[in-house]
């Protein structure tokens, strides 16, 4: 059981990173991770967001949806509203706890309920039939994975401000491009992990 948990968190923080691997995620992705500081709460703030929508997820489609013979047709709706739930939640803590990174998260942090990695990880827990553990361990390890995404774009975007980068490729086209070569990088532990 333990080697199956660690699969599924590595799997998800390394090998299918969302961002580098399976391309979602990307405009917070972008748009929070050209400070350190604002790159860490936005990753903190969607890494619980993901924990407990895995962890709703799976009662949801468990104790509600199967039961009733829903999944098919309320999946999608049910989870999204957990989602906005959830993140709602969080603006008011962040905005209660640290009104400079409510503001330094701006538009972003309401934009968690459109995520597109919050959504797929309730999508894809009942597709890979994972208990409530592995459904824990599975949204901690994408909010990781996400976390840990905005931390290397942020220190690499913190990096270049002082570096000799051309005209040509000076603000989006240079952070494009850096994402891209991060990509292949995370392309490297795609055999780390059999499953």
């Amino acid at each position: 059981m333990l080697k199956e948990l660690f699969f599924i968190i590595v799997s998800s923080v390394l090998v299918n990173n969302f961002v580098f691997s399976r391309f979602l995620g990307n405009c917070p992705f972008l748009g929070v991770s050209s400070k350190t500081e604002t790159a860490v709460g936005m990753g903190m703030a969607t890494t619980f967001v993901l924990t407990m929508t895995a962890v709703a997820a799976y009662f949801i489609q468990h104790y509600i949806l199967m039961p009733f013979g829903l999944a098919p047709f309320l999946q999608i709706v049910s989870f999204i509203l957990v989602i906005a739930s959830l993140v709602q939640l969080v603006e008011m803590v962040v905005l209660k706890i640290s009104p400079a990174l409510y503001n330094a998260f701006g538009i972003y942090l309401p934009l968690i309920t459109t995520n597109c990695i919050v959504l797929a990880v309730a999508l894809l827990i009942p597709l890979k039939n994972y208990n409530l553990i592995e459904s824990t361990i599975f949204g901690l390890g994408a909010g990781l994975g996400f976390t840990l995404a905005l931390i290397l774009m942020s220190g690499i975007r913190e990096d270049m401000e002082f570096g000799d980068v051309p005209d040509a490729l000076k603000g989006p086209a240079i952070v494009f491009i850096t994402a891209g070569l991060l990509a292949m990088i995370f392309l490297g532990f795609a055999g780390l992990v059999p499953l």
